[in-house]
């Protein structure tokens, strides 16, 4: 999906639920002045600041990929098919950064698991930074990554994790010859 196409998603969402941006801003903790210039950007924020505004907005994240969840109940357990994860995969051209969703069908859920892939690129820039509430979890599956938290620099192999507070600056880049694909997981205690 072309993404200006993502942020003109999520400004019918909101549109459609009849909120104004201020509305959401209160919802998301996110301010007025930077929702507005999410939805006027031909670039999608951060998958974080995607997911924080879809639970505001009572939507499934996946709704902004234009693939509406046909689940509108809780359920205590989802399996996740390959098929229907890859169905999510975005690739975020600022950040250089490929995601793909692993759990798009449940409703309610506190944790966001993702497959990411991080491209080779990436200049590290501290206003592309991520940083959000919660905790964040990263697996390497493959590659190298140079993972950059709070102003240190960390290298990571296949195999190796890291668990940390995610409102710290933190970002990476693949190392070597092969793009670095890591399981992260995204867990936020702000449940909005």
């Amino acid at each position: 999906m072309e993404e200006k196409l993502i942020t003109k998603r999520l400004k019918e969402i909101r549109l459609g639920k009849k909120l104004t941006l201020e509305n959401l801003a209160k919802l998301t903790g996110f301010t007025k002045g930077y929702l507005s210039q999410i939805e006027n950007s031909s670039q999608p924020p951060p998958i974080y600041t995607l997911s924080r505004i879809s639970n505001a907005l009572g939507v499934d994240v996946t709704e902004f990929f234009g693939q509406s969840s046909k689940v509108t109940a809780y359920q205590e357990i989802t399996i996740g098919k390959r098929d229907h994860y890859k169905l999510s995969t975005r690739e975020s051209a600022p950040y250089g950064y490929i995601f793909e969703d692993l759990a798009p069908m449940k409703k309610g859920k506190n944790m966001e698991p993702f497959i990411v892939t991080v491209g080779f690129d990436r200049k590290i820039d501290i206003q592309k930074d991520f940083r959000h509430d919660g905790e964040e979890f990263i697996y390497v599956i493959e590659g190298r990554l140079e993972l950059f938290f709070n102003g240190k620099s960390f290298i990571l192999e296949e195999g190796d994790c890291a668990y940390f507070d995610a409102d710290k600056p933190h970002s990476g880049m693949s190392l070597g010859k092969k793009e670095a694909k890591l399981l992260i997981v995204i867990y936020s205690y702000k449940r909005l």
